[in-house]
């Protein structure tokens, strides 16, 4: 085991591990610790604890010192530096004529480098901007293309839900999002349904994924054949997963067919298996590929 603090450099930014260096450090505290980019300020969101060896990246750097008032006033200027940097390379791409839409700027703590975040249909020749904004900065320039969920991570919002982004929030890294995981939860195909801000899939539908799973793991499927605890047989109609309800179409008498609901401990039938694939009609298999497209890849199997 290994003692270690948690450590982010921006909004719900990732979280990195450096040893204390027996300094008595808690959550909230302001740290100075050296990373791969310099000098950097840091914001402690996990105190000191232990952790199995194999969670820290070799070799775990020590914390340099605790935050001064002097620091603070540095990382202050700093944020006021990073909106007159952001406005400057707003009018040298519109100088130059790029195709690109820049996001967001930053400093690094000991001033050595400026961060310039951006977001572009396809590559950009910046070579002629990075030495225009070297001349001006009289520092390192980095430009650094991002895909537009780390815009929209940057840059923040308000969900469908009404609550600001998780992204943005909470959320330290993406967690992988599949059309499977909305179909399991029994959600609507349409892409203005189950995508974010930022037009792809909703992060959040990963959140339910596993009860899902579980709670329909237990349930027929729509179209099943079942036998009832009365003694009837019949096709399953729908399903209402969250309260364990199912409603079936039973043979009342020989031509009278009727809807009854059972709870599913109820009924007889054969278990979904755990690889089962989800079914999906011509139209919703529509539906699917213009998002998969949107996502990059196919996630269908």
């Amino acid at each position: 085991m290994t003692k270690v603090i948690g450590v982010r450099f921006r909004n719900a930014g990732k979280i990195y591990y450096f040893d204390p260096a027996n300094m008595n450090i808690s959550t909230g505290d302001h740290v100075i610790v050296e990373t791969a980019r310099g000098i950097e300020y840091g914001f402690v969101v996990l105190g000191s604890r232990e952790v199995e060896d194999s969670k820290v990246v070799s070799p775990l750097k020590a914390v340099i010192r605790m935050a001064t008032p002097e620091d603070e006033a540095i990382e202050a200027n700093n944020k006021k530096k990073e909106k007159d940097a952001f406005r400057i390379c707003q009018e040298k791409i519109a100088k130059h004529g790029l195709q690109m839409k820049l996001i967001d700027a930053e400093y690094t703590f000991d001033n050595n480098k400026v961060l310039f975040y951006f977001t572009a249909d396809g590559r950009v020749d910046f070579r002629e901007l990075v030495k225009d904004l070297a001349s001006v900065f009289k520092t390192r320039i980095e430009l650094r293309q991002v895909g537009v969920r780390d815009e929209t991570k940057i840059m923040g919002g308000i969900g469908i839900c009404g609550r600001t982004l998780c992204c943005h929030s909470y959320l330290s890294e993406f967690a992988p999002v599949s059309i499977k995981m909305a179909k399991e939860q029994n959600l609507s195909l349409n892409p203005s349904k189950i995508s974010g801000v930022c037009g792809r899939l909703m992060c959040c539908l990963k959140n339910e994924e596993e009860t899902y799973e579980y709670l329909n793991s237990k349930m027929p499927g729509t179209g099943d054949y079942v036998t009832t605890n009365d003694g009837l047989k019949g096709e399953v109609h729908s399903v209402n997963v969250l309260r364990q309800l199912v409603k079936v179409v039973v043979m009342v008498n020989k031509d009278e067919k009727e809807i009854r609901e059972y709870p599913v401990d109820q009924l007889k039938f054969r278990p979904r298996r755990k690889k089962d694939k989800v079914k999906v009609n011509d139209r919703e298999l529509k539906e699917l590929e213009a998002l998969e497209k949107k996502e990059g890849k196919s996630k269908l199997s």
